[in-house]
């Protein structure tokens, strides 16, 4: 039987002066995500993606946060609910080199190119970065239902 939690989380598109996107490696589970994590109870959106780059990076940005993606996720072996990226800019080399993980929660971070990013993530994950990756190039945000967009 599945999760029939919800859960909002969310993540922060960083890239570097390459256009690189940062991806950070877990140590509670397998993989590689963008940094960010669950909301907590009552918290928005924007605060926990806030709180997550100071949390997980010791990183306030260098631009004010703006939406790129809203991602509904069905509930099933996991939680579901939204999952919302935002656009927290290109970090300068001193903003790099300044970046602190907390060694009990991530291992190591790494910047990569948008066509690395499937090679680091499970699929729908994947498409949550590239939609934000576009969403950014085309400056408007983009809703998605399980990683793709509605064909309404």
């Amino acid at each position: 039987m599945g999760d029939s939690r919800t859960v909002t989380a969310s993540g922060a598109l960083i890239r570097d002066d390459a256009d690189r996107v940062l991806l950070v490696r877990p140590t509670y589970k397998p993989g590689w995500e963008i940094p960010g994590g669950a909301a907590e109870n009552g918290e928005s959106p924007l605060e926990a993606c806030l709180r997550e780059l100071r949390e997980e990076l010791a990183l306030a940005p260098p631009v004010p946060l703006r939406l790129l993606v809203a991602d509904w996720v069905p509930a099933g072996d996991r939680p579901g609910g939204m999952r919302w990226i935002f656009d927290a800019g290109v970090l300068t080399p001193e903003l790099i080199g300044a970046l602190r993980l907390p060694p009990a929660e991530l291992s190591g971070y790494e910047f990569v190119s948008a066509d690395q990013v499937p090679d680091y993530m499970p699929p729908r994950r994947a498409r949550r970065v590239e939609t934000a990756l576009n969403a950014l190039k085309r400056g408007c945000p983009v809703y998605l239902e399980a990683g793709e967009e509605p064909g309404l």
